[in-house]
């Protein structure tokens, strides 16, 4: 298992998002990124990745947390029925690892990957998720922040714990 300390004073973030409906995932990360930065965080601690699809963002994820270059990872991305397979089983897989990255890397892993029941692609749902993603990129930053700082509190005891072993 690998563990990673937050010891640098620079915060670093990795945002990766999924590259299926873009012109709604883009606004989760829009958001992150503007409420970051009215939350302390600099343009440059966060650095952006895109990928295929929600299924690749875990491993993604996993390879970005155990590099020890940032101090969390944020995911987003929309897992949607489309009729072709079962979404579930999808969204499963995805919301599984990322909380298991977290568990192996000690990375906090933000999630803002949505996986609604009913998704159509009709202009009243399309305005519905563009909207919310807008909202989910301000909770992700918000959530980000917090656990960033808190974890980094904890720093100190795992480091006195360690030394009394």
């Amino acid at each position: 298992m690998v563990q990673h300390h937050v010891s640098s004073p620079r915060r670093r973030i990795a945002f990766v998002q999924s590259c299926w409906h873009r012109e709604i995932v883009d606004r989760c990360r829009d958001s992150f990124v503007a409420e970051m930065g009215r939350l302390g965080f600099a343009g440059a601690d966060i650095v952006c990745f895109e990928v295929a699809g929600a299924f690749e963002i875990p491993l993604h994820a996993k390879l970005l947390a155990q590099s020890g270059e940032y101090d969390a990872v944020v995911a987003a991305g929309l897992v949607v029925d489309g009729g072709i397979y079962r979404h579930e089983f999808v969204a499963q897989a995805v919301i599984g690892g990322l909380m298991q990255v977290q568990l192996e890397t000690g990375v906090p892993v933000i999630s803002s990957v949505l996986t609604p029941h009913h998704f159509h692609s009709n202009d009243e749902h399309q305005q519905f998720f563009h909207n919310h993603f807008v909202l989910k990129g301000v909770e992700a930053a918000r959530a980000c922040a917090d656990t960033v700082k808190k974890i980094r509190g904890l720093s100190p005891l795992a480091a006195s714990s360690q030394q009394a072993a």
